[in-house]
């Protein structure tokens, strides 16, 4: 069961990267709970939710990638540590568009039941991501 949780969080973050709202369906759950949702603004709770930050994400950059540096699965958790990038073309919490490419990491705990993704649970360097769009001045 742990090798087949691993695989459809592998698969969840693979269909990130194509950029398609849509296949959110196939992965997460209508009662999902994001105990850590990102910091967009409105946000409702569950799907809606995920599939609205998903949409502001998309807005903000373009050429996501994702990849999975370590990955541990226990019983119906999996904890990847992942390193994200992209290219900020739009408007991100205010901030108008740099053209940079940016990276950011961070660990995601995922909850697995009946196939899809039920739980998430999140620590992100955002801090590291703010700087690198210049919001903040180095560290």
């Amino acid at each position: 069961m742990s090798e087949a949780n691993k695989e459809l969080v592998r698969r969840f973050f693979e269909s990130i990267d194509k950029g398609d709202p849509a296949i959110l369906q196939q992965f997460i759950s209508h009662d999902y709970d994001d105990h850590s949702p990102p910091p967009f603004p409105d946000l409702p709770p569950g799907f809606a939710g995920s599939r609205k930050a998903f949409d502001y994400a998309l807005a903000a950059f373009s050429d996501f990638a994702h990849e999975i540096e370590d990955q541990i699965a226990e019983g119906d958790k999996v904890v990847s540590r992942v390193k994200a990038s992209g290219k900020h073309t739009g408007d991100f919490l205010g901030i108008p568009a740099t053209g940079k490419h940016v990276t950011m990491t961070g660990i995601a705990v995922h909850r697995i039941a009946n196939g899809k993704i039920v739980e998430h649970w999140g620590q992100n360097d955002v801090l590291g991501l703010f700087q690198q769009l210049g919001a903040f001045p180095p560290g």
